[in-house]
């Protein structure tokens, strides 16, 4: 029987002449994996990982003539062709993961900032994903040539996913009428944050929050819904409108996709004696409901905390230099199918950095992760 690793990944050509071949590319992939799952950040180390692992991935593979050599492993892995790693992951997360209606997938860019090479004029990778909420893990992936060019890749990524009946949380760079359409051709719901961007449209549903809010919204039907938070010192009250009376703005309904809502998030932050308030606009396809709302909003920056920061911190992926042709764009991919495995094993209940400190001293707790593809 083939393993998930091998059913999802079988795309991936092996770009080596295989006269040449001592070692399979799925042997290859799997020492690439275990050795991200153990803490490994470069070539030698995932070798190294491998080295100690052999036992335990003699049970998933051949490795007929041992661990292959870093350099055979940096070679493989930055040949083999992004988007059809990116591809298989998303192939693999729609197998492995069950979705339920309303959940919220965040849709949000990163840089991968060391990863430019001034040698080739390569500018650093960036990276648009789509992280479910609910469940904590990636979805997929798309590499773009750089930041402005995440709203071309976002209706890309979105037509590789299932995502009929979520609903799609887009920060402002998203917040696109193509995009909007996209979304709903899929089935799903958006909530796109408005900003300057679209000048005009902020403009509008700016005015008009403030000509109801001076009227202690008297003439405007509306939900109303406010929460506080207390902690390290600050206490934060954010207070939330949602309203389908958008007639008066003009336009919006014949060139925003099924809009039915606008919504208004203000944040109000107290730390000492000190007071700050934020205003962020939002539209919507979701019927008012302000308390789906306040979901949505707060649950799209989960790939802020729990994603990108992750990466960061405990992958420490903006200080990798790892840069060979595809190399950069690989690891990030290999990353993200990382942090889901480590997310989707509920036996240790402590956080990714010490999980990955587990592995590398335990090769019966590795099993237990690899079981998701296995």
């Amino acid at each position: 029987m083939l393993s998930k690793l091998q059913e999802h990944f079988s795309n991936l050509e092996d770009p080596r002449q295989r006269s040449k071949v001592s070692h399979e590319l799925h042997d290859i992939l799997l020492v690439f994996l275990v050795g991200v799952i153990c803490g490994a950040d470069g070539w030698e180390a995932i070798e190294e990982v491998g080295k100690s692992k052999l036992e335990l991935l003699k049970k998933y593979g051949s490795f007929e003539n041992g661990i292959p050599v870093h350099d055979t492993i940096a070679r493989v892995i930055s040949s083999l062709c992004s988007k059809t790693l990116q591809s298989s992951f998303i192939s693999w997360m729609k197998d492995a993961q069950t979705m339920s209606d309303g959940d919220v997938i965040a849709v949000d860019g990163k840089t991968v900032r060391r990863s430019f090479d001034k040698k080739s004029k390569r500018n650093a990778i960036h990276m648009v994903s789509a992280f479910s909420c609910a469940n904590g893990v990636v979805m997929g992936q798309l590499k773009t040539d750089d930041k402005s060019n995440e709203i071309k890749a976002i209706p890309d990524l979105l037509n590789l996913l299932d995502i009929e009946g979520q609903i799609v949380t887009i920060d402002a760079m998203g917040c696109q009428k193509n995009i909007a359409k996209a979304i709903r051709a899929k089935g799903a719901d958006y909530v796109l944050a408005v900003k300057g961007n679209q000048g005009s449209l902020q403009q509008a549903i700016r005015d008009y929050f403030q000509i109801a809010m001076d009227s202690d919204f008297s003439c405007v039907e509306h939900q109303h819904y406010e929460e506080v938070e207390y902690g390290h010192g600050r206490i934060e009250k954010r207070r939330y409108w949602v309203t389908s009376h958008i007639e008066s703005i003009r336009d919006i309904t014949q060139k925003w996709q099924d809009i039915q809502s606008i919504g208004l998030v203000e944040s109000t932050r107290i730390i000492g004696e000190k007071e700050s308030i934020e205003r962020r606009y939002y539209i919507t396809s979701l019927a008012p409901d302000v308390h789906e709302f306040s979901k949505a909003v707060r649950s799209h920056w989960a790939i802020e905390n729990q994603l990108h920061w992750v990466l960061d911190v405990t992958f420490k992926e903006d200080e990798s230099r790892i840069r060979r042709n595809n190399a950069a764009e690989n690891l990030t991919v290999m990353r993200h199918i990382t942090l889901n495995l480590l997310k989707a094993e509920k036996s240790c209940k402590k956080g990714i950095k010490a999980k990955r400190f587990k592995a590398a001293l335990d090769s019966d707790y590795v099993e237990k992760v690899l079981q998701t593809v296995f």
